[in-house]
């Protein structure tokens, strides 16, 4: 069956990524962008007709296109959820961006999610609606990831993990096997938990300080400009 063509919400960085994979995808066409109307600053976008979302269902009615908020973290994702709700009270289908064929990983999702190539999710996993999981990100076997939450580059989410909705996974962060974290919670880049926690925990991990060199200096003591 042949898919319908696509609406994508959010003219920002997000959504010129989403641009990419959904073309790199090749198995149905982005008709057009489309912003809230005090967002919408000229006709086209990235060479597409750039619609106001509250006007689109005259533009591109339900029936004939699916859409897909292609929205960032903002206020700890509650600004992608929302615009997901809105959509679908639109009428929408609100399609997800899988690498390869929807299903061909063993995992399942809700509606509106994104697994950038070269992410890693294992078969039996779960991934709920508006669910972001971006490159080098790992999510393991029988793991459950909630609504809306964003699992960044390079995070590491074990076997077996229930990770609540609305959470942030930052860069290198890891959740280890068999762990409970509650909705809305922050592990920040390169954060390891090691034990369980309740709704609207916060995992910092202390930055790298700056050596006490610069690198003229550094260079001269090193063998590194050798190398």
């Amino acid at each position: 069956m042949e898919q319908k063509p696509l609406v994508i919400f959010g003219a920002g960085k997000i959504g010129e990524v989403l641009l990419h994979c959904w073309r790199q995808r090749g198995d149905r066409e982005v008709a057009a962008v489309a912003v809230d109307a005090a967002y919408r600053d000229s006709d086209s976008w990235n060479g597409l007709p750039l619609v106001s979302f509250e006007e689109i269902e005259s533009s591109h009615p339900p029936g004939d296109y699916d859409l897909f908020v292609a929205l960032g973290y903002h206020d700890l994702n509650d600004f992608r959820a929302r615009k997901i709700d809105e959509a679908r009270a639109k009428g929408y289908d609100l399609p997800s961006c899988l690498p390869g064929a929807p299903g061909e990983g063993g995992y399942v999702t809700g509606e509106n999610c994104f697994v950038m190539p070269g992410a890693m999710v294992h078969p039996c996993a779960t991934l709920g609606d508006g669910v972001f999981v971006w490159s080098g990100a790992i999510v393991g076997h029988h793991s459950e990831i909630g609504d809306f939450a964003w699992v960044t580059s390079g995070a590491n989410v074990a076997g077996n993990v229930k990770l609540g909705a609305y959470s942030f996974l930052a860069i290198n962060s890891t959740v280890v096997d068999g762990m409970t974290l509650g909705d809305r919670c922050f592990v920040g880049a390169n954060a390891l938990v090691t034990k369980s926690a309740e709704s609207g925990s916060v995992f910092i991990e202390k930055g790298t300080d700056r050596f006490r060199l610069d690198i003229d200096q550094f260079l001269k003591l090193t063998r590194f400009q050798s190398l």
